[in-house]
């Protein structure tokens, strides 16, 4: 006998646009995943900070590795222990 795995249902949520600045090539990398996932921008970004806020990682092994091939082609060189050093260029 099969057994058919139902996932839970949807839950609504009223979701509002942001105005947030991030560096540019982060965004590229970002997005170029949200496009390997079929999923949008702000889902992909939700799922991280969903994932963050448990203490959980939000990506498997093999995304990891689709990760970092987007950060070489990005030429994202930025880690974790840059993040509270980021400054933004003079104009």
């Amino acid at each position: 006998m099969v057994t058919k795995k139902t996932s839970p249902p949807p839950r609504p949520v009223e979701r509002v646009q942001t105005g947030v600045r991030m560096e540019k090539r982060i965004v590229k990398v970002l997005k170029a995943l949200a496009d390997l996932k079929d999923l949008s921008l702000g889902d992909l970004l939700e799922g991280i900070v969903l994932h963050a806020f448990e203490g959980k990682p939000p990506f498997a092994a093999a995304t990891l590795k689709q990760i970092a091939e987007l950060k070489r082609i990005y030429g994202l060189d930025l880690a974790a222990s840059d993040s509270h050093r980021l400054k933004e260029r003079p104009a």
